[in-house]
């Protein structure tokens, strides 16, 4: 084998070397992922966590398949839910209403949105403060599309408006489970 030829190979063997270390590495991470009952998730994610509704008509059904009951239909699109519980295909959900109910994961996104579940707007401020300037208000049962959260406040999006809203404010973004995995689908809705 000529110089040039071994020189090949060997940046091969070490880049093939990387690549493994790295998929190891998120195979591992991904093992930790558990649901409430202590098995490992389907999907490797973390549960609870939180996704939003691709489409403004999601079926919500009372189990994990087509062929369960449909519950309600929901009719609006970026809505956030937490998942609660997974199989490979379908989501155990908690709504903004404290309902459970379980989705296609076809009708889900990863693209996060926040929503004002209140009676009352909620600032959209300049900053990560109460008292930044004041951008806009987001609007009663109103959604917004979330960037990041950090010390209390996340900064959300709407066309080009960016801006920060106190985390407490929104519905999208609690770290804890909002409704018991045990539950069964159809309970909790107002």
């Amino acid at each position: 084998m000529s110089s040039k030829a071994a020189a090949i190979f060997q940046s091969l063997r070490r880049r093939t070397a990387v690549v493994l270390a790295i998929l190891g590495l998120w195979v591992m991470a991904s093992a930790g992922a558990t649901m409430p009952d202590g098995r490992p998730t389907p999907t490797g994610l973390e549960v609870p966590r939180w996704i939003s509704l691709k489409s403004s008509h999601v079926r919500a059904r009372q189990g994990p398949g087509l062929d369960y009951p449909i519950l309600w239909e929901y009719r609006a699109a970026g809505l956030p839910v937490q998942v609660i519980a997974e199989t490979t295909e379908w989501r155990k959900i908690c709504d903004p209403d404290g309902a459970v109910a379980w989705i296609h994961r076809t009708v889900s996104s990863g693209r996060r949105y926040v929503f004002n579940t209140t009676a009352q707007e909620v600032p959209i401020r300049s900053g990560r403060s109460e008292t930044a300037s004041v951008r806009a208000r987001l609007s009663p049962r109103a959604l917004v599309l979330l960037d990041e959260c950090e010390e209390g406040w996340c900064k959300v999006r709407a066309r080009r408006l960016e801006g920060w809203v106190a985390q407490r404010a929104v519905f999208g973004t609690q770290e804890r489970a909002l409704c018991n995995a045990n539950r069964p689908a159809g309970t909790g809705r107002n």
